[in-house]
């Protein structure tokens, strides 16, 4: 157990699809992390339909990161993730792609950390991935491709961070899915607490 609650990780639900199988997988990763004595914080684009990038470019004059496009949904997104740690963003594949929703949140925050990479430079980036059949590796692949970019650091588990199902509920008979995303928390934790250290 962690002697202070300091380190906080963020974690998103890029669904469409509210409690569904990526909000579920997002919110066990998320207790698991509250139960070793982290803070969490957890975002779903369910209700938020953020809207997307429109590559003004005034982020990248601003002195303070900030987006300048009118959008109350996206607001305080910064704000929350400057205060992470630990970002654990989840996505059902559409498409052989993460949806539309988690896109446009990560182009938003990623214009501006071009500006400012200190809002992601150095934080822990996970990706969880939900499939109904196909198309996981790919979805898996550009949320990675976000993380790296930032700067960020990436840890693994005993296989990719991807999980079945379909109908809500589905994803938590995928057992060997369970154990992956079980184990890449724990792998999370560990390296958040060293590099708090």
């Amino acid at each position: 157990m962690m002697e202070s609650k300091r380190i906080r990780v963020l974690g998103i639900c890029g669904s469409p699809r509210p409690e569904g199988n990526t909000e579920r997988l997002i919110r066990r990763a998320l207790g698991m992390l509250e139960a070793e004595g982290f803070e969490t914080d957890f975002l779903s684009l369910a209700d938020r339909p953020v809207k997307p990038c429109i590559a003004c470019g005034r982020c990248l004059t601003s002195d303070v990161p900030r987006c300048f496009q009118e959008d109350p949904n996206f607001e305080g997104v910064l704000d929350r993730f400057a205060a992470a740690q630990g970002i654990l963003v989840g996505s059902p594949v559409y498409f052989s792609s993460a949806t539309p929703q988690v896109m446009a949140l990560l182009h938003r925050v990623g214009y501006v950390a071009r500006k400012h990479p200190d809002l992601l430079r150095r934080k822990v980036g996970a990706a969880v991935v939900v499939a109904r059949r196909a198309g996981q590796n790919f979805t898996f692949a550009q949320i990675n491709y976000f993380f790296l970019i930032a700067e960020m650091i990436v840890p693994g588990s005993t296989y990719w961070n991807i999980a079945f199902g379909r109908e809500k509920g589905e994803v938590e008979k995928d057992a060997e899915g369970l154990r992956t995303l079980d184990n890449l928390v724990k792998n999370m934790a560990w390296l958040l607490q060293k590099l708090a250290s």
